[in-house]
């Protein structure tokens, strides 16, 4: 059986649902990683939590923060965010962050347009995130004594038909023009 999501925003979050989120938060980015930090930053208020679970048991999650101006990148203008990503060590090592941030992105696209999304990523984690289309910005710096850098994940514009059109006609004419200038090489050469 594999993994299920589920999103919910805060207010519809249980009380049990808040105590396996804390629980993980604080196993992963307080004990494992050797960082006391605040954790608890007011921000889950106004998140929707995404939960990997298999039954009931939370395997990966992640919080989505709703559009924001950007402190790192003001030029970006309103941002929706993706922070807090973990994998529970017994589920590493089989993709589940990246169906993770996936799911994450997808409803980043689905609930607040295709706009970039931002991410402060831990700066060992940067190829696993540039994986995934997003880009870093900016210098590095250090947040809760771990060495941190912002990425973006900018969104693709898609070509328009006629666009589409134009360049495969473009490279038809291209394509004709090189096999007629063979053609006339043959020619001069019998």
């Amino acid at each position: 059986m594999t993994q299920q999501f589920s999103i919910k925003s805060f207010d519809d979050l249980t009380a049990v649902d808040v105590y396996h989120i804390l629980k993980a938060r604080l196993q992963v980015f307080v004990v494992e990683q050797q960082c006391p930090y605040q954790d608890l930053d007011d921000n889950d208020f106004d998140c929707w939590h995404l939960v990997a679970h298999r039954d009931e048991a939370l395997m990966g999650y992640c919080r989505i923060l709703p559009p924001a101006q950007s402190s790192r990148l003001p030029e970006l203008g309103l941002l929706p965010r993706i922070g807090r990503v973990l994998v529970l060590p017994e589920h590493r090592g089989r993709g589940l962050a990246r169906e993770v941030m996936i799911e994450a992105i997808s409803y980043c696209h689905k609930n607040f347009g295709k706009k970039p999304i931002e991410i402060s990523a831990q700066t060992y984690l940067i190829d696993f995130y540039s994986s995934l289309g997003f880009i870093a910005q900016g210098e590095r710096y250090f947040e809760d004594g771990l060495e941190h850098i912002t990425m973006v994940l900018m969104p693709v514009k898609k070509v328009k038909k006629s666009q589409g059109l134009g360049m495969q006609l473009l490279v038809f004419l291209l394509l004709a023009l090189a096999i007629a200038f063979i053609v006339g090489l043959i020619y001069l050469m019998i």
